[in-house]
């Protein structure tokens, strides 16, 4: 949730103060080995947002019913085989007030029970917790905050729950603050003894890019991190994300690898703004930026076809992929075309060729060659919605594919005859700038 920051929100001297400190900390490695591939589940934001009407609305409200169901629905209709683990509360989930102890604690009208016992429920069905926190005063809804001196307690508090992955917001802090208290999150974390997957919303709040946004830095504190605006659910808004990502690629790709990655938020697929073509867009576009797969949208009631999307098995296998490189984009044509790149381990590739045109299928035609791929290699391509092969690939030889309106076609590759001096490790493509043919 809630990314926006007021303009003048910082002092010149404050994100000075800030970049001074997170320089001065390269030793605050997080170390938990966690999130190796991008973590895969469900979050309630997108889809639920600040719902607390849960008599109104008892159905769709924030409220532990909401989460024992999704709970429910990870584990019985195949989505926790294919890696889909986690449950992800967000926002609006306490009581406005800490208790006497000036711990945390859940609504007792809408959780009941605790987090404790929906912790306990969602283990027992092998799969595992992510809870909201918030750097500041207050959360961005209202609910109350982990300031400073609440850090290490409420690590404590969520460790003492059974929680697996924090996710912890900006919202009412200073640039200081920051630089202070996402470290010490870190550290208190590891602390706990328990292992407590990191979501950090810190570069999002300085603007997502370097010199206020120190990515190096920032891979030894946190395992995922937002560096940009919240998902609405539209396609203008899934635009919006893919614009900011790729114009800014030679920044945040290098920034992400296993146990650390970029966060450009929740995958909508299934709720109401995007079309049939661009669901399965946005789910090829998230993969070849190696990013964390998480839903956010009502598993009781979605439709077949956006199940089908989510549960791409050759999908999920790329997006997971244990080299963990982030894909690049290394073509953007007049025409309206644009392909993405994202190696992979054993020599393989994933590539998506996407039209951003509103008009008609586009039929586009190319060549591994002028894609950068090594000469004299043969490959096996396999495409990855339809399942259909083509066998003997060669680099040089011409092929066209038919690209829909917004629309995706996504090809995963692996050579069946390499030369003799072996495919870069790295992949084709790293180094190559867009380019305009």
């Amino acid at each position: 949730m809630g990314t926006a920051v007021p303009s003048g929100f910082a002092s010149a001297s404050a994100l000075a103060f800030a970049l001074a400190l997170a320089l001065a900390l390269p030793s605050v490695a997080l170390e938990n080995g966690l999130a190796l591939t991008p973590p895969m589940g469900w979050l309630a934001w997108e889809r639920f947002r600040c719902n607390v009407d849960c008599r109104a609305d008892p159905r769709h409200c924030i409220s532990e019913t909401l989460f024992y169901e999704m709970a429910d629905r990870l584990s019985e209709d195949g989505w926790r085989e294919l890696g889909y683990e986690y449950i992800n509360i967000d926002d609006c989930w306490s009581a406005k007030h800490r208790d006497a102890e000036g711990r945390l604690v859940p609504d007792p009208e809408r959780f009941p029970r605790g987090i404790k016992a929906l912790a306990d429920y969602v283990h027992a069905r092998g799969l595992k917790l992510g809870i909201y926190g918030d750097l500041g005063t207050l959360t961005c809804g209202g609910y109350p905050g982990t300031t400073l001196d609440r850090v290490e307690q409420d690590a404590q508090t969520f460790a003492e729950w059974g929680v697996d992955m924090l996710k912890l917001d900006g919202c009412y802090s200073s640039a200081e603050e920051q630089a202070k208290g996402y470290p010490a999150m870190a550290r208190a974390l590891n602390a706990t003894g328990r292992p407590i997957v990191y979501s950090c919303s810190w570069p999002a709040y300085q603007g997502g890019l370097p010199p206020k946004v120190n990515y190096t830095v920032l891979a030894e504190i946190c395992n995922l991190w937002r560096n940009y605006d919240d998902i609405q659910d539209s396609w203008d808004s899934v635009l919006s994300i893919l614009d900011w990502f790729f114009a800014n690629q030679d920044v945040l790709q290098p920034a992400a690898g296993p146990g650390h990655w970029n966060d450009p938020d929740m995958l909508i697929i299934g709720n109401f703004g995007l079309s049939y073509e661009q669901s399965r867009s946005q789910m090829a576009l998230w993969t070849v930026m190696a990013a964390p797969l998480l839903m956010s949208t009502d598993l009781r009631t979605i439709s077949p076809s956006a199940k089908e999307i989510l549960q791409n098995r050759l999908m999920i296998r790329i997006n997971q992929d244990p080299l963990g490189i982030q894909g690049r984009r290394i073509v953007k044509e007049k025409s309206h075309i644009e392909v993405f790149l994202r190696p992979l381990s054993q020599a393989a590739s994933a590539l998506v060729f996407f039209s951003r045109r509103t008009d008609m299928p586009f039929l586009y035609t190319t060549s591994l060659a002028k894609l950068h791929f090594p000469e004299d290699t043969v490959y096996e391509v396999q495409d990855v919605f339809s399942g259909k092969i083509i066998s003997g690939l060669k680099t040089g030889d011409n092929f066209s594919v038919v690209i829909n309106p917004s629309g995706v076609v996504m090809w995963y590759l692996y050579p069946m005859a390499q030369p003799w001096h072996g495919v870069r490790q790295q992949g084709p493509g790293k180094g190559f700038l867009p380019v305009l043919l």
